[in-house]
Order: C-alpha cells, then sequence, then structure tokens
C-alpha cells in the first residue's frame, strides 16, 4: 500500500527486485568518509594559523562554520528525503562534498578554505539522514540492530578517528593533503553510486514551508553558533557576546516549535513533532544527546591534556585516541546483533554504568597519570558508549511509524550535531573556569591549572552520568516489527 499523497514511479518492466544490501554499504561508507571531516581540523588548526597567518579565533571558524552548515540544513532533510528520489540526493550530498574538498584543497587562503568547508558541510548534512531514512525503509525490524550497528561505527567512530588521520598525514605531508586524499575516495564512491544506487524509497509532493526554514536556521544555527563562542568567550577572544546568538537561537526554537505544532501533520510540516509523542522515542533521544554530547567532550579535553599537560606531540596525542575509536568500531556491529536478540535496555544500562566508571576515571587525570592508564580509561569509554548509541538510535527510530521517518532521522541528526557543540563548549568552559580559579587561588603554574580544570570538567560529567543510569532504566525496544520489502527500482 502507498501512502496518501506517495508518487511511486513506475518501476521498468522485467526488472527484478533491487537488493538493498550494496546500496545501504555504499551509503554507509559514503557517510563515514564524509563525517571523518567533522573533526580532522582540530589538530591541524596550529598548522594553519602558521601558514595562513590567522589567530586562533578565526581559524577556528573552519570547524564552527562546518557545524553551523550541518545545523542549517539537516531540518531541512526531511523536506528532501519526502520529496526527492534516494538516486538524486545520494548524488547531490557526494556531488557537494566531493567540490567543497576540491575547493579546500586548492584554496589560496582562508576565505576560500572556509567556503569549501561549508559546501563539504552541506553534502554530509544530506548524507546522514538519507542513510537512517533508507535503513528504516528497507531493512526488516527483527534486523535493524545489525544495520544499525553499522552505522554508529559512521556516527561515532569517524568523529573518534578524524584526530588520528589528521596527525598521521600532517606528520609527512602539508595541510592541503587532507582534502587531496579524500577527493578520489570520494569519486569512487560516486561512480559506485552510478551503478549500485537504485531509488528504493518511496517519494511524496510535500510543500516547502519557507518561514519554518528560515526559523531553523536562526535556531539551531545561533545555538549552536553560541555554544561553540563560549570556549573563546570564556579566554575573550569571542566576535560577539555569547547571550545574543544563544537568546536569538532560543526565541527563533520557540517560534519554530510553535509553527510546527501549528502546521502539525500537514505536508508543509518541516519537523514533524509527533514523533516525540512515542516515549520510546523521547527517551532514547536524551540518552543520545548524552552521550555524544559526551563524546564530542572528551574528544576536546583528552588532546589539550595530552598535549598541554603531559606535553606530547599531536601524532602520540592522535595515535593514543585510535584504540578507543576502533574498539568502538569493532563493537558496533556486535551490539547490533545482540540488540537484535535482546532488545534495548540490556545492553544500554550496562553500557551507562560502564561509561560512567570511564568518566569517574578521567575525574582522576592529573600531571602525573601514566599514559597507559589515560588510554585504558578511553577504551572503556568507548565500550560504554558502544553499548549505548547502537540500540538507542535503533530504539529511538524504530519505535516511529514509517511516516515519520524522514522527520525522526532529521532530528536525530540534527540533536546531534547540538549535543557536539554542547559537549564541546561545555567542557571547554568547564575546563576553562576550573584552570582559572586553580591558578588564583592557588597560584597553580599553567600546567598544573589545566591539569586542575580537565579534572573539575570530568568531574562534573561523572556526576552526571550517574543521572544517565538512572534514566537508561526507562529504555524500552520498539513496538513496530514491520518487515518491509525491496521496492523495485525506479
Amino acid at each position: 500500500m502507498v501512502a496518501t499523497g506517495t508518487v511511486p514511479t513506475a518501476a521498468p518492466p522485467a526488472k527484478a527486485a533491487v537488493r538493498p544490501g550494496a546500496v545501504i554499504a555504499l551509503l554507509v561508507v559514503a557517510a563515514f568518509v564524509v563525517i571523518l571531516n567533522e573533526t580532522i581540523m582540530g589538530v591541524a588548526l596550529p598548522e594553519l594559523m602558521r601558514e595562513l597567518d590567522i589567530t586562533a579565533a578565526t581559524a577556528q571558524w573552519l570547524t564552527t562554520a562546518f557545524l553551523l552548515t550541518m545545523a542549517v540544513v539537516i531540518p531541512v532533510t526531511g523536506f528532501l528525503i519526502q520529496r526527492f528520489p534516494l538516486r538524486a540526493l545520494f548524488f547531490a550530498a557526494m556531488g557537494l562534498f566531493t567540490l567543497g574538498t576540491v575547493i579546500a584543497a586548492v584554496a589560496p587562503g582562508f576565505g576560500v578554505l572556509l567556503l569549501g568547508r561549508i559546501v563539504q558541510a552541506s553534502g554530509t548534512a544530506i548524507m546522514i539522514p538519507l542513510l537512517f531514512t533508507t535503513v528504516l525503509n528497507v531493512v526488516p525490524a527483527h534486523r535493524r540492530g545489525r544495520m544499525m550497528g553499522l552505522i554508529s561505527i559512521v556516527i561515532s567512530v569517524a568523529p573518534a578517528v578524524g584526530p588520528t588521520v589528521s596527525g598521521l598525514i600532517l606528520s609527512v605531508f602539508p595541510w592541503r593533503a587532507m582534502f587531496i586524499v579524500m577527493v578520489p575516495i570520494a569519486l569512487v564512491a560516486i561512480a559506485l553510486g552510478a551503478r549500485w544506487v537504485k531509488n528504493l524509497t518511496e517519494t511524496r509532493r510535500v510543500t516547502l514551508d519557507v518561514p519554518s526554514v528560515v526559523l531553523s536556521a536562526l535556531a539551531f544555527g545561533g545555538i549552536i553558533f553560541g555554544l561553540s563562542s563560549i570556549g573563546e568567550a570564556a579566554d575573550g577572544h569571542a566576535i560577539v557576546p555569547v547571550w545574543i546568538p544563544l537568546v536569538v537561537g532560543a526565541v527563533a526554537l520557540a517560534a519554530f516549535v510553535v509553527r510546527q505544532l501549528r502546521l502539525g501533520s500537514t505536508d508543509r510540516v518541516l519537523l514533524n513533532l509527533a514523533v516525540f509523542r512515542h516515549s520510546a522515542f523521547t527517551v532514547a533521544v536524551i540518552l543520545v544527546v548524552v552521550a555524544m554530547t559526551t563524546l564530542f567532550g572528551v574528544l576536546i579535553l583528552l588532546p589539550l591534556y595530552l598535549q598541554n599537560v603531559l606535553g606530547l606531540g599531536t601524532l602520540p596525542t592522535g595515535l593514543m585516541l585510535l584504540p578507543g575509536g576502533l574498539l568502538m568500531g569493532l563493537m558496533a556491529p556486535l551490539v547490533g546483533n545482540l540488540f537484535d536478540r535482546f532488545g534495548a535496555r540490556p545492553l544500554v544500562l550496562p553500557g551507562a554504568v560502564v561509561a560512567s566508571a570511564a568518566l569517574w576515571g578521567f575525574a582522576t587525570l592529573s600531571v602525573s597519570t601514566p599514559i597507559g592508564f589515560v588510554i585504558a580509561v578511553h577504551c572503556v569509554l568507548s565500550l560504554g558508549l558502544a553499548f549505548m548509541l547502537t540500540p538507542l538510535m535503533t530504539s529511538a527510530l524504530g519505535s516511529l511509524p514509517r511516516a515519520l521517518y524522514p522527520h525522526g532521522s532529521a532530528i536525530v541528526s540534527t540533536v546531534q550535531q547540538l549535543a557536539g557543540a554542547a559537549g564541546t563548549a561545555v567542557f571547554v568552559t568547564l575546563m576553562t573556569v576550573g584552570a582559572a580559579t586553580a591558578a588564583a587561588n592557588e597560584g597553580a603554574s599553567t600546567v598544573d591549572a589545566t591539569a586542575s580544570g580537565i579534572h573539575s570538567a570530568f568531574f562534573v560529567a561523572a556526576c552526571l552520568s550517574v543521572a544517565v543510569i538512572v534514566l537508561a532504566a526507562f529504555v524500552r525496544s520498539p513496538k513496530q516489527v514491520d518487515a518491509p520489502e525491496a521496492m523495485p527500482a525506479h
């Protein structure tokens, strides 16, 4: 049966049903490549500051602009996925990413490099919700855990190994190589897409509500910009007072929510907030936000600790973060299989306990902590998050009716970006305030003050992790057991 308003394209005669495995595999690989670029710039910023003669506040825009673009584009993907076929959106996403990568690789200065990052982010923002929605539409419910395990590799491991990849490249080549090596990979993905990607999902005639787009851009863009500026404000380098974008974002978000509720379930709604009527979705999304906040907070604090407290270089720092990222990737398929057998709560609750134990371990870091201990605790945290992310995302999206898949995917992807920005902002702010307090009250040296600030940040995170354990007890597996069939090629 086709939903009201759905406009299926007639399948050509004598064509066998498309096997979605190859399509999903290609989408997973493509998504891994594009998300890897979200955190690849962190280690490269010092070299870019020297090469381009820019300040740290200016260089940080290469990451901030990426997050801002993602926040603006992702809410629109719910409309795009409903309106346009899978094949067209895949080529749009990979085409934008490849174009942005080429622009960045040949950039003569900071302005063009920033433009390349924005174009890259536009493609990345389309790819992740597209991957989510495709899996939900073509994979039977009893096998979704396994598939979502693969997606978890993309969501969690790609950002985690970004600093390692950039550290390895920069240890041998100049900064442009970070983008040059991505171009042939992206072109291969496009070539394989031309052969493998078929239109596995349905399309509908929906209307884009322009006021909703404007409000969502102001809301999510303002909040992420404000959160991303907190760390700069703590150091006295903020471009504008932090409260301005935060207030603008909060007011626009309130107006956006009111408009979405007013539009209800009509074809004009940009993000259908009816997804939050499903308690399994709501609880899982809250925990996903906490998990991603922790992940990105750790990704920003640990390199600072390893370089500014323990005195390590960029390459050793990147290599030390690699075991945890690889462990999370190796565990994701296993956790997906376990989810298919046992459901969400038996995995999420132990995962929350393990992650909490790791955060309490990080709260003990000091100027004399052995490097082996840091690596071990990072691996323990990665293990805990691996047991949380796959079941949570599968539980959240799998609990929705089919008509809400595009909206649920867009909302999950949006809150992940907000969580990443929030994790970076909150952890950096706690570290900065803690370091300033130690320096002022105790007369600590720069290294000792930094170590004290990092201890304070992890201590607060460890305390909050106890509440996460309580919330994890309320996670439920999705009740929906639909078994979608592979659709004919269009």
